[in-house]
């Protein structure tokens, strides 16, 4: 028994060791969002027993009394919420992705390159798959402030923007040495997918569950990717994301 507490001490030691701190902020962003789902289901199935009386609340409460086309806040903001939702869209993901496949085959890191372009091109199929099996319909209750045409559920916008500024992001801050430098890449990130999500809802063309669903298999993908990937590095399947303290000593201290 005393075995078996030290070598679970010493894995709860490596967990909170500094070196993974990335790790650490991506398993409590997906805990938080997968609470967060779990909450909002069983809210709104209590309300008034209405499953969708949570969601009607949150996006009528973000349309104006008077005129349900206007929504709230200052009039420059719909132009923000407009501008910061395209930052999850397929063409500036695409754009993203395109630029750092690049990048890492400039490196000549072609290994790296083909898992990260399989692993977001594998989450944007993943997106598309769960919109068919569910089909869920777009909200009705407010007139949409940007065109959309698929399916609600999950949001494409939230699950891939968190697929790709995730993964990309564990990439980057895995050629870090600075823990700071690391918690700033995957804060940016987690913000950037928030931002991106809550901009699905403001602009009418979501419901809040369909933002919490995506972030939770977006952030669950991004942690599986970055888990696949140092699994492959470290058996050098795939290139290290920068010349680790193991290449010179034969210990591992990489970010991740």
């Amino acid at each position: 028994m005393a075995v078996r507490s030290a070598n679970a001490l010493d894995t709860l030691k490596r967990f909170f060791s500094p070196h993974r701190a990335d790790s650490r902020i991506l398993v409590t962003f997906l805990a938080l969002v997968a609470g967060l789902l779990a909450f909002g289901h069983l809210a709104s199935e209590i309300a008034e027993g209405d499953t969708f009386a949570m969601d009607k609340a949150i996006v009528t409460g973000l349309r104006t009394a008077a005129d349900p086309g206007v929504p709230i806040g200052p009039h420059w903001l719909q132009g923000w919420m407009i501008d910061f939702t395209a930052l999850g869209g397929a063409p500036v993901l695409t754009l993203i992705t395109v630029v750092v496949v690049g990048l890492l085959a400039s490196l000549q890191k072609f290994r790296m390159a083909g898992f990260v372009a399989v692993a977001i091109a594998g989450g944007a199929l993943l997106s598309v798959a769960i919109k068919a099996i569910f089909d869920r319909a777009r909200p009705e209750i407010v007139p949409h402030l940007v065109e959309v045409t698929s399916a609600s559920f999950p949001s494409g916008h939230a699950m891939n923007s968190s697929i790709v500024y995730l993964t990309l992001a564990v990439l980057l801050a895995r050629s870090q040495e600075s823990r700071r430098v690391q918690i700033y890449l995957i804060t940016v990130a987690i913000a950037l997918a928030l931002l991106i999500g809550c901009t699905r809802v403001y602009l009418g063309v979501h419901w809040p569950t369909d933002v919490l669903a995506g972030w939770s298999v977006g952030a669950a993908f991004s942690a599986a990717c970055s888990l696949v990937a140092k699994r492959l590095q470290r058996e050098h399947t795939i290139e290290q994301a920068h010349e680790t303290t193991e290449d010179a000593r034969g210990e591992d201290t990489s970010p991740l």
